[in-house]
């Protein structure tokens, strides 16, 4: 099956890409996640759509990537989050919570899509986090988690 996809999907490309997968991956994850729409002649047209978005929001070039990732791994970035006597939080820490702890902690403007948590974060704590910025970059920082709010 021929697919174009709408959004990053680790392993199989970016937006804007026309992969082939096997049929079943397609119709019942890629499609109904929203991660890709069915290739047909009208939908490639699309494809320049998608690209210009992607390429409005991507990290310019190799040389951008490095530099963001510098900045990225010289920050100590704080999340307050609630938690209970334990240390146990309410609820976990989402991508776009960490986005906005970056951002609050002096850091550039992520996309939400692009960082690699390393699993639910569901207590307090110190999480080494991921975020690649181009294919050939991987930012790495850590992100503490304290009680608060």
């Amino acid at each position: 099956m021929k697919v174009i996809l709408t959004q990053e999907v680790s392993g199989l490309g970016s937006p804007g890409d026309v992969v082939e997968v096997k049929d079943g991956y397609g119709r019942n994850y890629l499609l109904p996640q929203g991660f890709a729409i069915v290739w047909t002649k009208g939908a490639e047209k699309q494809v320049t759509v998608i690209k210009r978005a992607r390429s409005a929001r991507e990290i310019r070039d190799l040389g951008h990537a490095t530099e963001v990732k510098g900045q990225l791994e010289g920050l100590k970035v704080s999340l307050r989050a609630r938690a209970g006597d334990g240390g146990r939080l309410f609820g976990s820490v989402t991508p776009a919570e960490v986005v906005d702890a970056v951002k609050a902690a002096g850091g550039p403007v992520l996309d939400r899509r692009r960082l690699e948590l390393p699993g639910h974060i569901k207590s307090i704590g110190a999480y080494p986090v991921r975020v690649k910025l181009h294919p050939e970059v991987t930012a790495k920082f850590d992100l503490n988690v304290v009680q608060g709010k």
